[in-house]
């Protein structure tokens, strides 16, 4: 498969992205500090608080990322930022408005599989990073595509059912498309998206199971 771009060229977008929008990564870090707080010490607006994290998280990636950037080199950036501006307002529509996104923390092989994943995309992920030779600034930070998508999924991994299964549509399609990172351009660490669309697939599964009969 045939990219628009060459290696140099992704890796370089990461470095002018980075550069642009410091100290923003830390404050997107922040914010999902505050998000696995919520879900660890849960509050009766947690659900709609964590579901505005995640729809500023995917905002991001489409106005601040997509847009901004990955479209100088890639004209299917501007289908990416729609779908995940589209992410976005599924976030706002189900979990702000709807209230319908409810997180927390249980004894189950899937919330494992989701403290695995945030760990990976917040600590693992970025020391992998650099140690393959792509350090800062030249390489994805938290609140980038696959590194965004990797917590997303680790958070949903938290759904108390029944919830909504748009929810996990446009995390679950980047999945697939990230992973593709790891095979075309070397970003081996994207390999961990195919474990998140697996745990989508057990997550679209379970999402109509009341919550009393999910297994521990």
């Amino acid at each position: 498969m045939a990219l628009p771009f060459t290696s140099g060229q992704f890796f370089g977008v990461f470095a002018a992205y980075n550069q642009a929008v410091w100290p923003a990564q830390l404050f997107l870090l922040a914010l999902a500090v505050l998000a696995l707080a919520l879900v660890t010490f849960p509050r009766p607006w947690s659900g709609w608080a964590i579901s505005a994290i995640l729809a500023f998280l995917w905002a991001w990636l489409a106005l601040a990322y997509h847009l901004a950037f990955f479209a100088a080199i890639n004209p299917l950036a501007y289908i990416f930022a729609a779908v995940s501006a589209a992410g976005a307002l599924v976030f706002v529509w189900q979990g702000v408005v709807g209230r319908k996104l409810h997180f927390q923390l249980v004894r189950s092989a899937r919330v494992a599989v989701g403290v695995a994943l945030v760990v990976f995309a917040l600590f693992i992920y970025p020391v992998w990073s650099v140690c393959s030779g792509h350090g800062y600034p030249a390489m994805p930070t938290f609140g980038l595509p696959c590194p965004a998508t990797l917590f997303t999924m680790g958070l949903l991994a938290f759904l108390v059912p029944p919830y909504p299964r748009s929810a996990l549509v446009v995390p679950i399609l980047w999945c697939f498309v990230g992973a593709q990172a790891a095979f075309l351009l070397g970003v081996w660490q994207d390999l961990g998206l195919l474990v998140a669309a697996a745990l989508g697939a057990v997550l679209i599964v379970r999402s109509s199971v009341p919550a009393a009969r999910v297994l521990p």
